[in-house]
């Protein structure tokens, strides 16, 4: 699943804040190695 949201918040589908918080992290983690960091920002 946290391939998914990241996919859907590159796309512009999904905002991190829309992520469930038992993936936040995870999410995270994958958007900073794929030098996205700017996309984990709380809206």
């Amino acid at each position: 699943m946290v391939v998914v949201y990241v996919a859907l918040i590159v796309a512009g589908r999904k905002t991190y804040t829309q992520v469930p918080a038992i993936l936040k992290e995870a999410v995270k983690a994958e958007l900073i190695a794929l030098d996205l960091e700017e996309l984990t920002v709380e809206a």
